[in-house]
């Protein structure tokens, strides 16, 4: 695998990694079997409801539309019980490069997947790794042992997955 490091447009400074995107190249192939294996694994996790309720990002047939319906009706909820209401919403700098590959098995184990599809997602975790290619210059090759590429197919799922179970923990 090879990541291609490419200056994001318009900023005043590039001494700052956060001014840079990096592209990891896969071959056609490999990106149509993740995009196979990602809408299968979403259709799983959904028919057993192991998505949190809030959990909207990156899922099939939910939207920003969904998001805002939800949202509204919240707050006119809360509105005609006579409270006030408040919405907190955040987003997580470096989410996708900070996966834990051991904690996302655990998570696909806990949303009741079958034992060869959390073998599956194991193995294509481990020993990967990258070299990074930017203006002619490549580097040699490093282990990547946490993250999943922003650019993937399954990265979607993987985050929604992550997030839905900590919001379970919150309210348990």
């Amino acid at each position: 695998m090879f990541t291609i490091i490419i200056p994001k447009p318009n900023k005043t400074l590039y001494d700052q990694p956060k001014a840079f995107h990096l592209i990891v190249l896969l071959n056609t192939l490999g990106k149509l079997i993740e995009k196979v294996v990602a809408d299968r694994l979403q259709f799983m996790v959904t028919y057993n409801d192991f998505t949190h309720l809030s959990q909207l990002g990156s899922l099939k047939f939910k939207s920003t539309t969904d998001a805002g319906i939800i949202l509204t009706h919240i707050v006119w909820s809360g509105w005609a019980k006579g409270k006030s209401t408040s919405s907190l919403m955040f987003n997580i700098s470096q989410f996708f490069p900070s996966l834990n590959h051991k904690l996302l098995v655990l998570i696909l184990e806990k949303a009741g997947l079958d034992s060869r599809v959390t073998t599956f997602f194991a193995n294509y975790l481990v020993k990967r790794s990258t070299s990074y290619m930017w203006n002619g210059f490549s580097s040699p090759m490093y282990d990547v042992n946490i993250g999943v590429g922003q650019e993937s197919a399954l990265s979607p799922i993987h985050s929604s997955l992550y997030l839905s179970s900590f919001l379970y923990i919150l309210e348990n």
